[in-house]
């Protein structure tokens, strides 16, 4: 299996996320954002980072690069489509994913490893937790308060579009602690936190077991290659 990682200016973790495909089993495959071209991938990531610095808004000029073109038409047949942090900006701008993305309500830039539960296990990037589950993320953001008038908030809540929401404590503001949403279809997903960051013992974050010892991100990356091989 072929994934892409789409770099953009100012993308930090691009590498990360390829490394995190590696790991999984997967193949990763370096994309540009000048690019019209996907390369044949079977599913594609938008990674982490300040892309075009957040001129405008964050993920808004990057959502009009020319690869969005050809992510937009991969999406709308199907193809895994995977955004973190900023990537999740970039798909809601892109209007990929409902939504859209303030500064942090208490205005200061947040790094933590933040606990979630896991509310749609069904998705194409989903579908290795259980629903209910309760993982530990890394998230490192400045504008990742999720927000959407009432009546798209009612309709996510109840078709079930809200793929994980904040536990403990809400990080940055986001409506109904949400923390990822997907598509209708199931095969779009984004959130906030990275779980490429908590790909491997000795180096993701914090667990009642042990320190750095948290590996729910694999199960992102592992569910992709469970829905392509499904196919």
């Amino acid at each position: 299996m072929r994934i892409g990682v789409i770099t953009f200016p100012g993308s930090l973790d691009d590498r990360d996320a390829q490394r995190a495909v590696r790991v999984s089993g997967a193949t990763p495959v370096a994309l540009w954002h000048g690019d019209h071209d996907l390369q044949g991938v079977d599913a594609v990531i938008l990674p982490g980072g300040f892309s075009y610095g957040d001129y405008l808004r964050a993920g808004a000029i990057a959502s009009h690069a020319p690869i969005m073109a050809e992510v937009i038409d991969a999406a709308n047949r199907g193809v895994p489509v995977l955004g973190i942090c900023n990537g999740f900006q970039m798909l809601a701008e892109a209007r990929l994913v409902p939504g859209a993305h303030t500064r942090n309500a208490h205005q200061q830039f947040i790094r933590r490893d933040q606990k979630m539960r896991v509310e749609n296990a069904t998705t194409a990037w989903t579908n290795a937790f259980t629903a209910g589950d309760e993982i530990i993320i890394p998230m490192k953001n400045a504008d990742g308060r999720f927000v959407a008038d009432a009546e798209t908030v009612a309709r996510i809540e109840g078709e079930g579009q809200v793929t994980f929401r904040y536990l403990d404590v809400n990080p940055n503001g986001s409506l109904n602690d949400i923390a990822g949403v997907s598509n209708e279809r199931g095969n779009v997903v984004a959130l906030m936190p990275h779980p490429e960051h908590a790909i491997e013992p000795g180096f993701g974050p914090d667990t009642e077991d042990a320190m750095s010892s948290g590996t729910d991100g694999l199960r992102f990356f592992e569910s992709a290659i469970a829905t392509l091989v499904s196919l």
